[in-house]
């Protein structure tokens, strides 16, 4: 096995750095504008991340062009611990969060499109200092490296290996027949997605800083909110939260069925069976949760901060709706406390914490194409002990799946169900209770946010020990990379030369 090409490593690393330092400075105009008092820290943090960038990129400029396999798979890893090791600098140079534990656990959170907070008062925080956690949301949606290989062909890289590294799920859809042009069509749709959705919210009440910053967490399907009830500060304005519905809708498909809508290929929208399922599963459990709901209107059903008539079936539908969405598209954001809605529900609710948005979306978790495709294989499996001889291949999308894929898909559940077990056992060796260990572990791996027990919807990760934040935040990052990516480069063999 040929020697790992280091400089093209640090080169890369320096660029994403860069990519980092020049979001920030937006940061610093927000700060400006609003003159909240951390423009010139946030302009430090800034400088020092693009003084790094520039630095790497130049000590490597004279590095081999190409990216391989392995390269590939180390790029994608270090390079989300390098953006979130810069992107906690201006949360500690303002000392908005003064720990470097809880700023790493907040950035990390911020960058995997999770949204679980250690923040006990969000709405203390400057301006700029929520902007730039927003903005950890929006860039880490659609991905560091797919932002990355857009640019890469300026340094003359080939950005094949990075996406397969950070997109290794089963869908290999492309756009365009060159992987830049494809991850650009996607930025300009996640863009225009962003755009639109900050016009509605502002038209329909929030105030623009408001609407920006819930634009880019529902699209990146990341859950940080700007008020400390979340989306429950919006309780009495049913449209504000039905345009983030549409939104998470929209962000927990597949991006690539955007791009054939605006082509006008409606068709290929309509019969693609990932699309129906994700549709089929979420207004499923919205009737189930909202009849529920409704039903058990008499219940004490906590709505944190604002008080709502439950027994009316369009504030049942809305809630039920909204928090169905949240957690499948693993956003995160909050209308009411989920698990307070009946035990029945909140095991419903857990449930859904293992299914995740659509394959080229910016949601976590499993993802709804897997679950079909190992749906199909076990029925398939069903049919072959009747009839042994007969050639029964599995069918997704009018095609056969070749049974690598099939493979991959049930190792894939398989490393996910036992890095679940493993991260639960972790956090209740902390002292944590059942519900809270296996809420927490789910979560962080799921990249859904708010969890059950002590951190429940209405609660935050602050109360984690030290350990516990950067075991959650280990979980975060192998959740959002899809585990091989991460756990590869912990074998022994990867790290062989021969």
């Amino acid at each position: 096995m040929p020697r790992l090409n280091y400089p093209i490593i640090l080169h890369v690393m320096g660029l994403l750095l860069l990519c980092n330092g020049g979001f920030m400075l937006t940061a610093v105009l927000i700060s400006w504008f609003y003159e909240d008092g951390v423009t010139m820290e946030i302009s430090i943090a800034s400088l020092i991340t693009l003084f790094v960038g520039t630095l790497l990129m130049f000590t490597t400029r004279g590095h081999r062009k190409e990216v391989k396999k392995r390269e590939g798979y180390i790029i994608v890893t270090f390079g989300w611990i390098f953006m979130a090791l810069s992107g906690t600098l201006p949360y500690v140079i303002t000392e908005s969060i003064p720990s470097f534990t809880n700023a790493f656990f907040e950035t990390m959170s911020g960058y995997t499109t999770t949204g679980a907070s250690i923040l006990n008062d969000i709405e203390v925080v400057p301006e700029g200092i929520l902007f730039w956690r927003s903005l950890t949301h929006w860039i880490g949606g659609m991905g560091i490296i797919v932002l990355a290989i857009a640019i890469l062909p300026l340094l003359g890289i080939g950005g094949m290996q990075l996406f397969a590294a950070e997109a290794p799920g089963p869908s290999a859809d492309k756009l365009k027949p060159r992987i830049t042009d494809t991850a650009k069509r996607l930025w300009l749709i996640y863009v225009s997605y962003t755009a639109a959705e900050t016009i509605l919210l502002s038209v329909a009440g929030m105030s623009f800083f408001d609407a920006i910053n819930h634009a880019m967490s529902t699209l990146s399907t990341g859950g940080f909110s700007t008020k400390n009830a979340s989306m429950a500060y919006w309780n009495d304005q049913p449209v504000i939260q039905y345009i983030v519905i549409l939104f998470m809708f929209l962000a927990g498909s597949n991006f690539v069925l955007s791009y054939f809508s605006f082509k006008g290929k409606i068709q290929k929208v309509l019969h693609d069976d990932e699309f129906k399922w994700y549709f089929i599963f979420i207004a499923a459990f919205t009737v189930i949760s909202s009849f529920i709901v409704y039903l058990e209107a008499n219940v004490e059903l906590s709505s944190i901060d604002h008080p709502m008539v439950w027994g009316e079936a369009e504030s049942a539908f809305r809630h039920s709706l909204f928090q169905v969405l949240t957690v499948i598209t693993t956003t995160g954001f909050v209308s009411a406390d989920y698990t307070m809605w009946t035990p029945f529900l909140t095991i419903f609710f857990f449930g859904m914490f293992f299914l995740g948005g659509s394959a080229g979306s910016t949601a976590g978790g499993v993802k709804v194409m897997r679950h079909i495709i190992m749906i199909r294989n076990g029925i398939t499996e069903f049919k072959r002990t009747l009839h042994p001889n007969a050639i029964l291949p599995v069918r997704f999308n009018k095609k056969s799946i070749s049974e690598e894929i099939v493979f991959n898909i049930l190792g894939f559940f398989i490393l996910y169900m036992l890095a679940f077990i493993i991260g639960s056992v972790v956090l209740a060796a902390l002292e944590l209770d059942f519900e809270t260990a296996i809420g927490g572990a789910a979560s962080s791996l799921g990249n859904i946010g708010p969890a059950f027990g002590a951190l429940s919807p209405v609660n935050n990760f602050d109360m984690l020990p030290s350990f516990g934040k950067w075991w959650c935040a280990f979980l975060m990052l192998i959740g959002r990379l899809e585990l091989f990516t991460v756990l590869i480069i912990l074998t022994p063999f990867f790290w062989r030369n021969r």
